[in-house]
């Protein structure tokens, strides 16, 4: 797993052991951030299931003005860290948090440009997370989340659902405020 773009443009990442974990392969986070290119410079970011921080990072590398980071998960949150280490990232360009992602919804002050929900498949957090934002204005007007999945998306969101692409097994579908 290696940052694609950017000032931290081909630097290997830190990952987990094993196959337990699925980080977003570089196919698709390559198609994802053309797809971004033009909202991430100065953009403010969640990436509200973080990970090794993988999404985050490649925004920083972009020129993402700032990044909150959360993963419920200890070993992420470790994970990330050491990214964050290995990059040389100051802390006043992002936070790190390890809360549930409801509490972490709960938490957070101000809106967001970008909002990335990459829940593990089997866990069925993306829409109750989409509806959490909708319900705090956590998305910013022009902003755009990313919801992550091994499926098509199906159910309401209370956000727009305004595109969705298929690489291999995984599924990027892309909300916006209601218009």
């Amino acid at each position: 797993m290696r940052i694609i773009g950017g000032k931290y443009r081909s630097r290997v990442l830190a990952e987990f052991p094993g196959t337990e974990v699925r980080p977003t392969a570089d196919r698709v986070k390559e198609s994802l951030f053309n797809i971004l290119s033009l909202k991430i410079y100065g953009a403010r970011v969640l990436d509200l299931f973080s990970g090794s921080g993988a999404l985050g990072l490649e925004c920083l590398s972009r020129g993402a003005r700032e990044v909150v980071f959360n993963d419920v998960s200890r070993e992420s949150v470790r994970l990330l860290e050491k990214n964050m280490r290995m990059l040389g990232i100051e802390k006043e360009f992002a936070k790190v948090y390890s809360f549930d992602y409801s509490a972490c919804l709960e938490l957070l002050k101000g809106q967001f440009d970008l909002v990335f929900i990459d829940p593990p498949y089997r866990m069925e957090y993306g829409i109750p997370a989409l509806k959490k934002i909708a319900e705090r204005g956590l998305l910013s007007e022009n902003g755009v989340a990313v919801y992550e999945r091994d499926r098509p998306f199906e159910g309401e969101a209370e956000l727009e659902k305004y595109d969705e692409r298929k690489y291999g097994k995984t599924y990027l579908t892309f909300f916006r405020r209601e218009t």
